[in-house]
This record gives structure tokens, sequence and C-alpha cells, in this order.
């Protein structure tokens, strides 16, 4: 069987390390960074995930702020709230938690945010940097995997790395960064010939297309390591629902070297890189190294 990457472990070493960065920034600079997370609307699973990253904020020593808004808010209201956050130099961060209601462009409001506060790495300028190869922030989830990775496997140059699934937040993302780390890289998609050859010639995998267990046993190469970046419920035993990954999990840990659980992998790494990014943005705009 496969190692197990723990990403719970992980997440809780990163977040101790940033427990000790943020304390010695603010005792140099006299500035707590500051995270402010936008909840528009009444989505539970979005309610969820903003008291956990608030709860994770204030656990490292940064200061925790959220607007919650009603589900009618207009996109002018919207725009205006995150133009105030921008010129806001007690916020170091802004988040806009998605999905935002139909009625409200999501990537107007995404670039609407400062990218110097895209703590999320969404904003194109963000993008644009990471494709060049400049600092900038970057999204959290893929960066997460990549902390795991090379916490996995060290030196990863030469590496055959193959990402499944090309979106703006994950897989795109991810590609540049096992690019800056000289893997050969490949992005397979719903459009890609043969994906499971293209699969089983990866010695590095992520999976993140949103498809339950879509990634099977047999398209993982005997000692690969695989990331799988899928949470999707499906019907359980007794009537009750399961989490399970893109990846077939008992399947694939027979081939693996190293595979991330679901849950327990790459989730708690998400928030954690939230939280580094959010410290980082912070030291940027106090121009520290």
């Amino acid at each position: 069987m496969a190692d197990l990457i723990d990403g719970k472990a992980r997440a809780a070493a990163l977040r101790a390390e940033l427990k000790k960065d943020v304390a010695a920034l603010i005792e140099t600079s006299g500035v707590t960074p500051g995270l402010t997370v936008v909840l528009v609307g009444e989505d539970p699973a979005s309610q969820v995930y903003v008291r956990n990253k608030a709860k994770s904020t204030t656990e490292v020593g940064m200061r925790s702020d959220e607007h919650r808004l009603p589900s009618d808010t207009t996109e002018a209201e919207l725009l205006a709230l995150v133009d105030r956050l921008n010129t806001d130099t007690s916020v170091n961060g802004i988040l806009v938690q998605l999905p935002l209601p139909a009625h409200i462009d999501s990537a107007k409001v995404l670039a609407a945010i400062n990218p110097a506060k895209d703590v999320d790495g969404f904003h194109v300028v963000n993008a644009g940097k990471l494709a060049v190869g400049e600092r900038a922030l970057v999204p959290c989830t893929p960066l997460g995997c990549l902390m795991m990775l090379q916490d996995s496997l060290g030196d990863m140059s030469g590496a055959n790395a193959v990402v499944v699934g090309r979106s703006n937040i994950v897989g795109k993302p991810m590609a540049q960064l096992l690019l800056q780390e000289s893997c050969t890289v490949t992005i397979a998609h719903s459009r890609t010939r043969d994906i499971e050859s293209v699969c089983r010639g990866a010695d590095i995998l992520v999976a993140a297309v949103g498809r339950p267990e879509m990634v099977r046993g047999d398209w993982v190469r005997e000692g690969a390591t695989v990331i799988d970046v899928g949470i999707n419920r499906i019907p359980g035993e007794n009537g009750k629902s399961r989490l399970v990954g893109d990846v077939a999990f008992d399947e694939a840990a027979a081939r693996a070297r190293a595979i991330t659980p679901v849950p327990g992998g790459v989730g708690p790494m998400t928030i954690a890189c939230l939280l580094y990014n959010t410290v980082a943005a912070t030291r940027a705009q106090l121009n520290l190294t």
C-alpha cells in the first residue's frame, strides 16, 4: 500500500510556523495581519468554510473580519465594498467567497480586488505573474499541493507530471508551479485522447476534475505520487452520504508510492495556505522581504 500524505499534519505544521511568523511580524512592525472574508448569500457549505477560515486565522494570531451580505445584494453594492476594502490599510487580505449568487459576475468582482490583497490568488495580475515566473500570490489549493509534493519527493526536477483538469483555480496554476519545479508537465482534460495512457506515464499525478473516483487504479503508474484534489459527496450506506476524491483510492493506493486521502489530504492545506498568503501579502505591503 502507498504511504499516506497527511494533509492534516502538514497543515498543522504550517500553521505553527505561521504563528511564529505573525508574532515576529507584530513585534518588528507593530502590524497585525488582517484577513477580511466577504460572504454573499446563505450557501451552507460556504458558511462552514468561512467559519473554519475565521477560526484558523485567529489561532495563528491574525485579525479575522467578515462581511456577511444578503443574497439579494447587488453587484454594484458588492463592488463598492471591495473598493472600500482595497483602500483600507488595516485590511491586508481580501477573500470573496465563491460561489456568488447568479446575478453577480464573479469574474468582475475578482478583478476588482487589489492584486496585492488577493490572497486567493485568482486575480489576472497574479495569474500572469505566476505564468512568467515572477513572485505572486498563488491560488491556495495548488500551493498546498506543491508543499506536500515537496515534502514527499524533494527534488522534482525532470519528473513527468500529469495534471487532470484545466481550471483557473487548480489545474492551470498547478501546472505552472510544477513547471517552476522543472517537471515535464502535461495537462489532461475532457478532450484528451486516451487519457488513461497519459496518466500512466506520470511520476506525479494530480487529479482535479470534480468527478467522483474518475481516476482508476490502472491509470496509476507503479510508484507514482498521487495528489487527489477532488472532494465529492456520494450516497453511502444507511442513507448517509460520504466523501470521495477524484481518484479511486483503494485501487490507486495499491499501485502508488504515496497518495493523499480524502478527506484529510489537500483540504486542510488549502486553508493553511490562505493564512500563508495573508502573511506574505502583509509583508509585501510593508516592503519586508
